[in-house]
């Protein structure tokens, strides 16, 4: 990617910054309680920087127990959307919450399939479901190879993925895995720990699209940090598709 197109996605993604003054404060207010009530956490910084948003976006802070983040989860999206990603999402929930615009100052486009024809009639013919059908159909486009892939809903979604990893040699490079529900969720998300696929997890039954895009948003901000992440153990400008392999837990 040139360096103009960097230079306009982090103007872009600085706009995420521009508020009125009255509404910075109430923000800058809500992360100091939050950062006040967690108290110790034991977060890296960038990694803190995604907790703390996603409790900002529930109000929840239990997610400071619950989130789950890869060694290399911060790094490789960072370079997924530098190097202009896409950006697969399994409804259309989680692309209405995302900016596409300051996603594609970097070259990012947003993909659903979900709602698709064919992957309604694929779904009804094998007795599976639309969210494992969009995740096939963007594998068969080639989306998934170098992806960042968003799921706060459909846990089949999720362990399609990761089979799609596992058997057929996806590689997506971040997998945001945050599915909210009673079944499959917490199970979808454990598979997905288990992968050793890069990941972003909050562990359990809860999740959803406002924390999916809770995280993509951190993700954005801290690309436009030039001195990128801290705490990672992967630099941003090297990451690429992560082969998936076993980490130990």
């Amino acid at each position: 990617m040139s360096g103009a197109m960097i230079d306009d996605g982090a103007r872009a993604v600085n706009d995420m910054r521009q508020m009125t003054a009255l509404g910075r404060r109430i923000e800058d207010k809500s992360f100091a309680i939050i950062d006040e009530e967690a108290g110790a956490h034991g977060f890296p910084e960038a990694e803190w920087q995604v907790v703390r948003r996603v409790i900002h976006a529930t109000a929840d802070f239990e997610f400071s127990s619950l989130m789950r983040l890869h060694p290399e989860a911060i790094a490789r999206g960072i370079a997924a959307l530098r190097s202009g990603a896409p950006v697969l999402v399994d409804v259309k929930m989680i692309g209405v919450g995302l900016n596409e615009q300051r996603l594609a100052s970097y070259g990012c486009a947003i993909h659903c399939f979900i709602s698709d024809d064919d992957v309604i009639q694929a779904a009804s013919a094998a007795g599976s479901t639309r969210a494992i059908e969009s995740m096939r159909k963007a594998h068969r486009l080639g989306l998934l190879d170098g992806a960042i892939v968003a799921i706060g809903n459909a846990p089949t979604a999720l362990l399609e993925v990761v089979r799609l990893a596992r058997e057929e040699g996806a590689r997506p490079a971040l997998v945001i895995g945050v599915p909210v529900g009673f079944v499959s969720a917490a199970e979808s998300k454990e598979a997905l720990l288990e992968s050793g696929i890069p990941s972003i997890v909050a562990r359990g039954r809860k999740g959803g699209s406002p924390i999916a895009v809770a995280i993509v948003h951190a993700l954005l901000l801290l690309s436009a940090d030039s001195a990128g992440p801290a705490g990672s153990t992967a630099s941003a400008g090297s990451a690429g598709p992560a082969e998936p392999a076993k980490v130990a837990r």
